[in-house]
């Protein structure tokens, strides 16, 4: 298992203390100070919504945050970081319609799958993120950036309900999904603004 940063952190400042306690004086390293800072900002936010999520845990919404350049100054802005959440949510939607219309494209000439059910299976997906994405560019990030809590908690758990209808579409016709990962990120991505979203009222 990797250590985490917050982990590695808390490591090294122990090591000093120990080090310390010895009777020598140790002067904080550059190397500790730096490993220090490297804690993310949005950790206090990520450990109260994920910490007894059934649906997401801590490190995936640190990664997720992380993963945008305004989580570095986000601290403990709920709204700042469920607008963050939003806007992966509306970016992962995209690329993962863009992907399905590209293996349906490529069924078509030939060239992708070639199993009924999976072709089936990914017109469903494919009607399921459009609309997703419909909704998102149309009004749901609009409707957490202007913190209209009703309003974007509807749409991001309709979002949540069609990755998890085009996952359980390939499940129920017991054929692998070519989209298991962008399913399962979509789901989480929009539970985890609907969780900071209510975290910001």
């Amino acid at each position: 298992m990797k250590m985490t940063m917050a982990a590695a952190a808390s490591f090294m400042l122990c090591a000093l203390f120990f080090a310390g306690s010895g009777g020598t004086h140790v002067e904080p390293t550059t190397e500790a100070v730096a490993t220090s800072e490297q804690v993310p900002s949005t950790l206090p936010v990520c450990k109260t919504v994920g910490g007894g999520s059934v649906f997401f845990d801590v490190q995936f919404c640190l990664e997720a945050l992380g993963s945008d350049g305004r989580s570095a100054n986000a601290g403990t802005d709920y709204h700042t970081c469920s607008v963050i959440a939003a806007d992966l949510l509306t970016a992962n939607a995209t690329t993962t319609a863009a992907k399905i219309a590209g293996l349906l494209l490529r069924d078509r000439g030939g060239k992708g799958v070639d199993d009924e059910a999976t072709t089936r299976c990914l017109r469903s997906c494919e009607a399921l993120y459009g609309g997703v994405v419909r909704r998102q560019q149309s009004g749901c990030a609009a409707a957490v950036r202007g913190r209209r809590s009703g309003e974007a908690t509807r749409c991001l758990e309709e979002a949540a309900s069609a990755a998890e209808q085009c996952e359980d579409g390939f499940r129920k016709s017991k054929v692998a999904s070519p989209v298991t990962m962008e399913n399962d990120d979509a789901f989480k991505l929009a539970k985890l603004a609907v969780a900071l979203l209510r975290m910001a009222r």
